[in-house]
């Protein structure tokens, strides 16, 4: 048997419901159904921004916040002026979830809690009379134009569905990508973005849980990052890491996750201006012990842990210091050279860039402009950000925007 719907949603994610509610707000006479493959829907907002959903971001200008995406930076300009983060925020409080923002521009939900947006989301699923169909994983997906019916066709291992319009907010799923490339659809293989960096250093392997303000950059590109730096067992991470990560996701993937980086632990001092201020302090403090007290905006373990690396011995006085010795202390603190040897996840934030070719999607309304009635929403495209909220002001966006072009 077939079941008849409007329109079909593909993926139980953030993007899948916002789309679904805000097509029959728009229009109660709709017949909507969401097929999620996993027995549960709303998976990643759960786990998300450690289980407070970190619904977006306080960035309000859409060309500001646009700076945020390594990839969709210029597709998303237009999208944002129709549905920007104050969009967002309006849109959850006119459906009973307050947020708030956080020092560094995040925005959660007063509860702090992502179970409050999944009970936002399956109430007005229910209200509005959204069918949610989980355990059904699509298998293959007939198109209108070749079946030379007027629907579309989506078997599922138990069932057969039939709609006007198709919608896919799968994110990243390899399965639903090679369907659209048999209709012709051009995909950019998915590489991870928004992971740490894996780094054994002698200079860092005591210090997990240190964090400085720092630059990084890539040896032989123009990767460069600037922001804090935090040292963890297995490396590097903190928001200047993960920035380079994103931005850097198809060049480090080409790498092989192997090459060296740059840390200037003092952000964007230069290495002579350094050197002359490590030689006035070897004036002003002359009797003291170098390593005991850091005489810059770092930690004393990281400071003693970078004139230890310097070839200077924990009880040198600074009237000791040879030339050679501050020059060497002016590098560790501006030039670090660092191996990477690999990656790991960041927390539960997977992100990968990759997607839908962004030259086939009609942004004004997400529509496919090679098949007629096909849709996109959320990660399923080649658009991911950094962390921080963005990723899902994206799915918000593009949700909104089908919703409304249907």
């Amino acid at each position: 048997m077939n079941q008849n719907f409007d329109i079909i949603i593909v993926g139980g994610g953030a993007a899948g419901f916002f789309t679904a509610i805000n097509i029959v707000e728009k229009n109660p006479k709709l017949k909507v159904a969401i097929l999620e493959r996993g027995a549960e829907v709303l998976q990643k907002v759960r786990i998300s921004g450690g289980g407070r959903c970190n619904v977006t971001h306080a960035c309000f200008e859409p060309n500001e916040l646009v700076k945020f995406y390594p990839r969709g930076e210029k597709e998303l300009r237009g999208p944002f002026h129709q549905f920007c983060s104050g969009d967002t925020i309006e849109w959850f409080e006119k459906h009973g979830v307050e947020l708030k923002i956080e020092a560094d521009g995040r925005m959660f939900p007063v509860s702090n809690s992502s179970q409050t947006i999944i009970d936002c989301f399956l109430k007005a699923t229910q209200k509005l009379g959204i069918a949610v169909l989980t355990g059904q994983s699509v298998q293959s997906i007939f198109n209108p134009e070749v079946s030379g019916e007027n629907v579309w066709k989506i078997e599922t291992q138990t069932e057969n569905y039939l709609s006007e319009k198709l919608i896919l907010a799968t994110g990243s799923n390899p399965k639903v990508w090679e369907m659209l490339q048999n209709f012709g659809h051009a995909v950019v293989s998915p590489v991870p973005s928004l992971f740490t960096f894996n780094i054994k250093d002698s200079r860092i392997k005591e210090l997990p849980g240190v964090a400085a303000n720092v630059t990084v950059t890539v040896k032989d590109t123009k990767l460069k990052s600037t922001g804090p730096l935090l040292i963890t067992h297995w490396g590097m991470s903190g928001p200047a890491i993960l920035k380079l990560s994103a931005w850097g996701a198809r060049i480090l993937h080409d790498k092989n996750y192997q090459f060296t980086i740059f840390v200037n632990w003092l952000n964007d001092e230069e290495t002579a201006d350094v050197e002359k201020k490590l030689k006035d302090l070897k004036q002003e403090h002359a009797k003291k012990s170098v390593s005991k007290k850091s005489p810059f905006e770092l930690t004393n373990r990281l400071w003693e842990s970078l004139v230890l690396a310097s070839g200077i011995e924990t009880e040198t006085k600074w009237a000791d210091l040879s030339k050679t010795q501050l020059q060497n202390l002016a590098n560790q603190l501006t030039k670090g050279i660092f191996q990477v040897n690999g990656k790991s996840t960041f927390k539960e934030e997977f992100v990968t860039a990759g997607g839908i070719d962004l030259k086939e999607i009609n942004f004004k309304t997400m529509e496919s402009k090679l098949h007629q009635n096909l849709y996109f929403a959320g990660e399923i495209v080649n658009i991911d950000a950094i962390t921080g909220g963005f990723n899902f002001q994206n799915a918000w966006t593009s949700g909104f925007i089908v919703a409304n072009s249907i």
